[in-house]
């Protein structure tokens, strides 16, 4: 019997999960990634296939570090911060096949309380 990988898992999920959303220049994709260490966040327009707002936990000045539910808070306050500078209001969230839950949702819920609509 095949042993069970988690990354493997993990990659099944989030392809499912790109296969139906896709971000627009209306709507960007607000995609989260969380390593054992830090927390990534982009604002992606697919049909261009450009980067429009970045924020990380690996950047200099970075408002936390680690990769914990604070970390994950003050890194989706500070994307929709930066999307909203660049005239984005509204996105589609792209969880990355992480369960909506704890870090995931942290980011969410504080990128949604700094004006992103999603």
């Amino acid at each position: 019997m095949p042993q069970y990988i988690r990354k493997a898992a993990h990659r099944v999920v989030h392809r499912r999960v790109r296969r139906k959303l896709s971000g627009t220049a209306e709507r960007p994709r607000l995609a989260v990634h969380f390593s054992g260490q830090h927390v990534y966040a982009q604002v992606i327009d697919d049909t261009r296939g450009v980067t429009l707002a970045a924020a990380s936990t690996i950047e200099k000045d970075a408002p936390a570090k680690g990769a914990n539910v604070a970390a994950a808070t003050k890194i989706g306050s500070l994307i929709a911060e930066r999307a909203r500078a660049k005239n984005v209001e509204a996105v589609v969230f792209d969880r990355g096949g992480f369960t909506f839950h704890g870090k995931v949702k942290a980011l969410a819920d504080a990128a949604r309380s700094a004006g992103l609509k999603f």
